[in-house]
């Protein structure tokens, strides 16, 4: 670790470590089986158990016994500091020291999570700093300059809390705002037909059931926007067998871009968060694709993602 303290704790928010978190915290280090793992538990610990304070001040619901990062086996084998949020998700909470300018970010936590903070702690285990956030994490070692400000991980949650976007009321005409169809959100955009028209593949219709094919498409905004280029997630629907639904998802460039950024990624998440299925793009994509199938009243979630930005749409059937 560097020794260069970290330069944005101007935007940190300053939060007590009470007495119960850090009885619990050596409670849960007293069963580990080596004074360095109990080091590593004790300091998760207390760090989820800051962000949890800190959520129940914000009036977010949070669930720690769900944790992994509460379950015994789990923290014995595995370097997790995860708080559970219902009907969101799972976020990480890692622990850094006062001159640390890299969180760490183990591996098996890069998965199943909706976003990641930064909680400095004090030598002393008594104050502690919430310095940032990110939504995604591919790296064991990212530099705290990549964090959001505190106030981008509230804003994040509170999105992922708003209603899903309701696809069995896409067949009776009733669509959430935002949603366009194809040519409407390309015409919105200006993008000239004859561009925009250009993968025909987007338009075929279902051999089953298309009268009742429902197609509709958003501009993902990243506010940067993905690499400096905007995208469209287009999503299609068809009632299939058995009351399921089918669901075609499709991620394309837009404006004068021909492929999509290299990397980005295209992900469904199950409703406790965790990866249903995932497309990346390749150096030379000019769109990528998910299908399934899913039941009636059935929660999901569609993640955008490169690098260190993604956004997520939640949906319901």
């Amino acid at each position: 670790m560097s020794n260069t303290t970290y330069k944005s704790e101007d935007s940190a928010v300053p939060l007590p470590i009470t007495q119960a978190a850090r009885r619990i915290a050596q409670q849960f280090a007293n069963q580990q089986t080596t004074p360095k793992k109990a080091e590593q538990v004790r300091l998760n610990t207390l760090a989820v158990w800051v962000v949890n304070d800190y959520l129940h001040m914000m009036d977010i619901t949070t669930n720690l016994q769900a944790s992994d990062s509460w379950n015994a086996v789990i923290r014995l084998c595995a370097d997790v500091a995860d708080l559970e949020i219902p009907a969101i998700g799972r976020l990480e909470c890692r622990p850094v020291a006062v001159n640390d300018s890299i969180c760490a970010v183990p591996p098996e936590t890069w998965t199943e999570r909706v976003g990641y903070v930064a909680v400095q702690i004090d030598e002393s285990l008594q104050q502690a700093k919430i310095l940032g956030f990110v939504a995604s994490v591919n790296t064991e070692q990212l530099p705290l300059s990549k964090f959001l400000p505190p106030e981008a991980f509230i804003d994040h949650l509170w999105q992922l809390q708003q209603s899903p976007v309701n696809l069995t009321q896409w067949f009776i005409g009733i669509f959430e705002s935002g949603w366009q169809t194809v040519e409407g959100l390309w015409q919105s955009l200006g993008v000239p037909p004859a561009y925009a028209f250009r993968s025909p593949e987007i338009f075929q219709q279902a051999p089953q059931h298309s009268e009742a094919l429902t197609k509709r498409a958003k501009l993902i905004d990243l506010g940067i926007q993905i690499a400096n280029q905007p995208v469209i997630l287009i999503v299609e629907i068809s009632p299939h067998t058995h009351q399921k639904t089918s669901i075609r998802l499709q991620l394309h460039p837009l404006g004068s871009q021909v492929y999509l950024p290299p990397g980005v990624q295209l992900t469904v998440l199950d409703e406790s968060g965790s990866t249903f299925l995932e497309a990346q793009a390749r150096s030379a994509d000019n769109y990528i694709q998910l299908q399934f199938r899913g039941d009636a009243k059935e929660y999901f979630s569609v993640k955008v993602a490169l690098n260190d930005t993604s956004i997520i749409e939640r949906f319901v059937i």
